[in-house]
C-alpha cells in the first residue's frame, strides 16, 4: 500500500517513518508538516492510506478528510481522545493515541490492509461471492444467499438465510462490495438484496419477517 503521512511536528513524522520501514507492505512515499503541501501531492499521485494527524494549525485533520472528495483510508494519529467517535463516523480504519507502540501501529496497519484487499477484491470481482473476515477466518459468502446487511458501528452484520455473519468493515466499503443491480442501500444502516423484498411501503422493507426502515435521504429510491 502506498501512504503519506501529515503531521505538524516533526518528530511525530519521523516515528511514523520509523515504524513504517518495518511494516513490509506500507511504503510511506512522503511526508508532510503542512496540510496544503499534502493536498496538492494527492491531487497528482494516487495514494492508499493516510497516517494524518488531528490537531494541526490552519485545518484540522478532521475538515482536511471532510475536504477530500474520494478520500484514501485512513489512520488518525492523535494525542487527543475527543475526536475519536467522530472519526469512526468518517470511516477511520483506525484512531492511534500517541505515544503508541510498534504493536499498535502493527494492527493498525493490518486493518488497513484487510480493507485494501477487500476493495481489490471488489474491483476484480467477476464472481458471484465474495469472502469476508469472521474472526480469524476468511469466509465465502454467496451472494445470492445474502438477505441484507446492517451497520453495526465499524462492523457489517451479513443476514443469510440461516446464518449471521460479523465481520469488521463499515457498511459504506461493505457497499462497494456488492453489485448494484442486485443491492440496495435504503438506510445509512441498511443493504437490501433486491430479490429477498417481499413487500414494502413508503417507510419500510420487509425481508422474510424482518422490517427494515427505509431513511429519509432514501425516500423515493427505486426498490424494483
Amino acid at each position: 500500500m502506498i501512504a503519506i503521512a501529515i503531521d505538524d511536528e516533526s518528530i511525530a513524522l519521523d516515528i511514523v517513518k520509523s515504524h513504517t520501514s518495518k511494516v513490509r507492505f506500507v511504503e510511506l512515499k512522503a511526508q508532510f508538516n503542512n496540510a496544503f503541501e499534502a493536498l496538492d501531492y494527492l491531487q497528482k499521485n494516487k495514494v492508499d492510506l493516510i497516517f494524518l494527524d488531528i490537531k494541526m494549525p490552519d485545518i484540522s485533520g478532521i475538515d482536511f478528510l471532510k475536504s477530500l472528495t474520494n478520500p484514501p483510508m485512513v489512520i488518525f494519529t492523535t494525542a487527543y481522545t475527543e475526536h475519536a467517535v467522530q472519526s469512526f463516523e468518517l470511516d477511520a480504519v483506525d484512531y492511534l493515541l500517541k505515544p503508541f507502540s510498534l504493536a499498535r501501529f502493527l494492527k493498525a496497519c493490518n486493518k488497513a490492509l484487510e480493507l485494501f484487499n477487500l476493495r481489490n477484491q471488489s474491483a476484480n470481482q467477476t464472481c458471484d461471492y465474495i469472502f469476508v473476515k469472521d474472526g480469524y477466518q476468511q469466509i465465502k459468502v454467496e451472494l445470492k444467499d445474502i438477505l441484507y446487511v446492517e451497520a453495526s458501528g465499524n462492523y457489517a452484520q451479513i443476514q443469510l438465510a440461516n446464518k449471521l455473519i460479523s465481520t469488521r468493515i463499515t457498511i459504506n466499503d461493505f457497499a462497494e462490495l456488492l453489485p448494484k443491480t442486485d443491492f440496495l442501500r435504503c438506510h445509512r444502516a441498511f443493504i437490501v438484496a433486491k430479490n429477498k423484498i417481499l413487500k414494502f411501503d413508503r417507510s419500510q422493507i420487509w425481508i422474510n419477517e424482518k422490517a427494515i426502515p427505509i431513511g429519509a435521504t432514501y425516500i423515493g429510491i427505486q426498490l424494483i
